[in-house]
């Protein structure tokens, strides 16, 4: 990756850091300050489905973003920033809904920090075992969501990575001779 940003200016990439940064905290603070009081039921159900719509949508317009980008590799780092979040704030938020509506969901109490903590670890696959699902609807909405990771993990690094790809060649059909392809030994290279 160093040589495709070489030609990169660093006010470009502080700039590109500093959006994904930004992305993340805001993604983090509106999941701390959104009205997270309505219960668990049919409707929290179609608002979860309707968020992963939302997400993979964002996602297929992202990755259009990234092979468009004249730096692709700046553009996928903000993209990350923005997907991975609001991923898991999604899952955060029905975990939270879940452990306030039906107390005993989980083997102690979520507060938002817990919620987030839990989503994580499944995620990362760290599974910690200091907070387990113990209700049905708890371990079934847990399932969900390592399928949906697995899911996401496969085509989150294949697409990113394949958008770069395509932005990379198409950028450098542009600009012939511009040197910024990746190498051989690097994400993306031949």
């Amino acid at each position: 990756m160093d040589r495709a940003v070489s030609g990169v200016s660093r006010l470009t990439r502080t700039v590109h850091v500093l959006r994904a940064l930004a992305s993340v905290v805001l993604v983090t603070v509106l999941y701390y300050v959104a009205p997270l009081d309505w219960g668990v039921g049919v409707g929290t159900v179609a608002v979860l489905v309707g968020a992963l719509a939302v997400f993979g949508w964002l996602l297929v317009w992202q990755l259009a973003s990234i092979s468009r980008a004249r730096y692709p590799w700046l553009r996928a780092m903000g993209a990350l920033a923005v997907a991975v979040p609001l991923f898991l704030v999604m899952f955060s938020a029905a975990y939270f809904l879940l452990a306030h509506d039906v107390p005993g969901s989980f083997s102690e109490p979520l507060t938002r920090t817990a919620a987030l903590y839990f989503t994580i670890s499944v995620f990362v696959t760290v599974g910690f075992g200091d907070i387990v699902p113990t209700s049905e609807a708890a371990r079934a909405l847990t399932s969900v969501q390592m399928i949906v990771d697995l899911i996401v993990l496969a085509v989150l690094g294949k697409a990113v990575f394949g958008a770069v790809r395509v932005g990379l060649r198409r950028r450098d059909h542009q600009e012939p001779g511009s040197g910024l392809a990746p190498g051989p030994s690097e994400p993306g290279g031949v």
